[in-house]
């Protein structure tokens, strides 16, 4: 069997992520929202953003949850959820307990990863609540009916799915009644306080994380010490800082961005390869990593499942199915070279994929521009040999102490690497950790990956313009003047990711109308006008052009370089071309799609609009255009 000799030995990890591909596979989390549906969540009442109105705590809850879930999707789309009512009046879970009802949609399991037809529904669920599943206190003086202990047990059975080890489990509580029993005396009340915190303790065992998020009335605040510190486990300063910090918890539900993100869990476990037999096993953690829409997914028109894609391979000359040889050939000085699978990965393999410790260099040896694309956090495994963790503290705070960061080597099967080990101490302000200790693996860069800016703005003569201290000195009082004060990247959100999400979102959910997104990447035109800004500009732009210069008079001086001309060219044969096609009827009759990918080019050359895309994207850009 033949093969292409470039496609066959082409690396399959050379894209960022891919390493980063085993966090869906690894660590998951599974969320059970539980939401209290007694009469006071509908009664009480708190002020909203609208002026005039007043919004039920049950709608505070239910409007976190669809903005959680509206998120997830693009966050962690392969994260699985479940909601619950509790006090509810009819019963819909597992066990057949009364005053639980798992909300779900059909075609779809209890506890399953979020589509748009639940997140649909849900949105409607308070026009439908009453009518459908409706409330009532569950937990009554009169009864032995314990709501909140069926609720509890019918999440700890929904998270019974995949192993603690590979996956988060969490329960969110939404309530604002903070002592459940508060009608019952004696010895019923101390009975079912007891069989509730003894179930939800079951829970946590199992690896289970109860979070509670209260919402307080208007005249009276939650009181968490009530009943839920011992449900939760909360006791000293945990206790104190409780109330503000679901605060926070609660508002960045509701006004979470549309961005995805890694979160906080093992992207893959490491063996770091010391010497003479000596290893420690190392957890890597994402930071920060570009964000892309996710790739396509295809469709079947009429179910719309999404499609797999199978090989198989056919005999040409009888046209039977052939089952895939174990062998390949390569052919090589007129004869064709055989080997088996097994044989070709061993040859493809450069690396064993474990952390090889080389020496150990100065700090001073490294820079900034060595560190190309995002660095992997390193800290030691729970699970891993007896003694890692005392090794890896020798070793942190030996490379501290002299200054010092660790080379190794580490790579995939297919793209070796040296990486640089620089350690990190432990940050703390204010009684809280700021930065942890560990180690952050820096990726470092080829030979050829580090260019020589001089080769590119020397002349003929091999000089580089060099800028006068005069001009490097008002280049830095205008970098002062605009710089942003504790800048995070995180502050600022992509304008095109975020339009992208939206219109996902409104063709999913059927929405008439695409929100609007506020583009916080243009300049800050208010900032930009200031006495102090608009001095340092020009006086910036005199230290470069001088006293005289006039921008829109100002010529550019030499012959035009060969690539614009180039360009100009393109664009006048394109204008000409351009000609020689109706457009408008075109596009009126839909007959756009029949154009070749070179016409349809014609037209974005001449209004000098992007050419780059596939046919869909550039009919798309010729529609809009148009106005269309």
């Amino acid at each position: 069997m033949d093969f292409d000799a470039d496609d066959f030995f082409r690396d399959d990890d050379d894209d960022l992520h891919n390493q980063f591909s085993l966090e869906k596979e690894t660590s998951k989390e599974f969320v059970v929202y539980l939401v209290d549906a007694s009469p006071k969540m509908f009664t009480t009442t708190s002020p909203s953003e609208e002026e005039g109105k007043d919004e039920t705590h049950f709608h505070i809850a239910t409007s976190c949850i669809s903005h959680s879930l509206k998120s997830q999707i693009i966050n962690r789309s392969y994260d699985e959820i479940a909601i619950c009512f509790y006090n509810t009046r009819e019963k819909k879970n597992i066990q057949d307990l009364n005053g639980v009802v798992v909300f779900n949609v059909a075609e779809r399991e209890f506890l399953d990863r979020p589509n748009a037809r639940l997140i649909k529904e849900f949105d409607s669920i308070e026009e439908t609540f009453s009518k459908n599943i409706g409330s009532k206190q569950g937990i009554v003086s009169a009864t032995r009916e314990n709501s909140l202990y069926n609720a509890i047990w019918v999440a700890q059975a929904l998270l019974r799915k995949g192993s603690a080890k590979t996956v988060d489990k969490r329960m969110l509580l939404f309530t604002n009644e903070d002592d459940p029993f508060g009608s019952m005396n004696g010895a019923i009340k101390s009975d079912m306080t007891r069989t509730t915190l003894q179930r939800a303790k079951d829970a946590q065992d199992l690896g289970i994380s109860i979070e509670l998020l209260p919402l307080s009335c208007p005249d009276e605040v939650f009181n968490v010490s009530q009943f839920y510190a011992d449900l939760i486990g909360l006791e000293g300063d945990h206790l104190v800082d409780f109330m503000p910090s679901a605060g926070n918890k609660l508002e960045d539900m509701k006004d979470q961005l549309r961005k995805r993100m890694f979160t906080k869990r093992i992207v893959k476990r490491i063996k770091f390869m010391i010497a003479n037999g000596i290893s420690i096993d190392l957890n890597s953690y994402a930071l920060i990593r570009p964000t892309v829409p996710g790739a396509i997914t295809w469709l079947d028109s009429v179910t719309n499942r999404p499609l797999k894609s199978e090989r198989t391979f056919i005999c040409a000359d009888t046209g039977a199915l052939v089952e895939e040889s174990s062998r390949r050939f390569h052919p090589y000085k007129n004869q064709n070279i055989t080997f088996s699978m097994k044989e070709l990965i061993e040859i493809k393999r450069v690396s064993t994929g474990h952390l090889h410790l080389l020496g150990f260099k100065p700090l001073n040896c490294l820079r900034d521009y060595h560190n190309l694309r995002p660095s992997t956090f390193l800290y030691p495994s729970d699970e891993g040999m007896d003694g890692s963790m005392c090794i890896f503290v020798a070793l942190h705070r030996s490379m501290i102490q002299l200054n010092r960061f660790a080379l190794a080597f580490y790579g995939s099967s297919s793209r070796p690497q040296v990486v640089a080990l620089i350690a990190q101490d432990e940050v703390i302000q204010s009684g809280g950790q700021i930065e942890p200790p560990g180690i952050h693996m820096i990726y470092l860069p080829y030979s050829d990956d580090i260019r020589l800016i001089e080769e590119r703005f020397s002349d003929s003569s091999g000089m580089v313009p060099k800028a006068s201290d005069d001009q490097i000195k008002k280049a830095a009082d205008l970098i002062k003047r605009i710089d942003l004060k504790d800048f995070s990247v995180c502050q600022f959100a992509n304008p095109a990711l975020q339009r992208h999400y939206a219109v996902l979102q409104a063709l999913a959910l059927e929405e008439d109308e695409i929100p609007e997104m506020k583009d916080e990447t243009l300049p800050d035109e208010e900032g930009l006008a200031r006495p102090g800004v608009v001095r340092a500009i020009e006086e910036f732009k005199t230290s470069i052009y001088g006293e005289n210069y006039d921008e829109e008079s100002e010529q550019p001086a030499g012959k035009p370089s060969e690539t614009s001309r180039k360009r100009k060219a393109i664009a006048e044969f394109a204008t000409k071309e351009c000609g020689n096609y109706e457009w408008g009827d075109l596009a009126d009759t839909g007959k756009l799609k029949d154009l070749t990918v070179v016409e349809l080019k014609y037209y974005l050359a001449a209004h000098d609009l992007p050419v780059s895309g596939k046919k869909e994207a550039l009919i798309s850009r010729i529609l809009t255009h148009m106005g269309k």
